[in-house]
């Protein structure tokens, strides 16, 4: 019998990795504005749910409460800096689609801008918000899914060698690697 040890900590969110993404928002007339988030995930597929968390104190929080709309951006991993920098400056100082160069493109379902940069852009519509500690949880239903033609496959389908995305682990940004299986395959001959 092999004897693992382990060691106990207290509770933490370590949950790993966890997408980061850029949250595109913006309020009428106001300029857009872009958050790092890696507190993202889906909640239903069918409907599509999906959910980011925000700190109540971030300013993007109030664009996308009072809006009731944002847009998911996934970028790549050749877009980690400017991911970087929309998670460590705020948008009530500085206008981030200006300092990254980063393009905003209109959406088709909501007013939030996608990013035109992001190899993936998911329109969200709030459906709850749930205060649940040091952030709140924006429930929200998939409106619209845009994909640059550039990383789709011969079938129309995403190729995720070309969407090049990544994961944010423990305060570092990391690759994914290479496919170690697929769906079912535990079971198939």
């Amino acid at each position: 019998m092999v004897v693992i040890q382990k060691v106990t900590k207290g509770p933490s969110a370590v949950l790993f990795p966890v997408p980061a993404v850029l949250v595109s928002s913006c309020l009428e007339g106001g300029e857009p504005n872009i958050i790092t988030i890696a507190w993202t995930g889906v909640m239903s597929s069918e409907p599509p749910v999906i959910y980011i968390s925000v700190r109540p104190v971030r300013h993007s929080y109030r664009l996308i409460k009072e809006s009731g709309e944002y847009v998911i951006n996934i970028p790549s991993a050749n877009q980690i800096k400017m991911v970087d920098y929309c998670g460590v400056v705020t948008g009530k100082d500085v206008n981030k689609f200006k300092e990254t160069g980063l393009t905003p493109m209109p959406g088709a379902r909501v007013r939030a801008p996608l990013i035109a940069e992001c190899p993936v852009n998911i329109e969200c519509k709030v459906r709850q918000i749930l205060p649940l500690g040091s952030h709140d949880v924006f429930i929200s239903d998939v409106l619209a899914v845009h994909y640059s033609l550039e990383v789709l496959d011969e079938k129309g389908r995403p190729d995720i060698n070309k969407i090049k995305p990544y994961g944010y682990c423990t305060g570092e940004y990391r690759e994914l690697a290479e496919r170690i299986g697929m769906y079912g395959f535990s079971i198939r001959e």
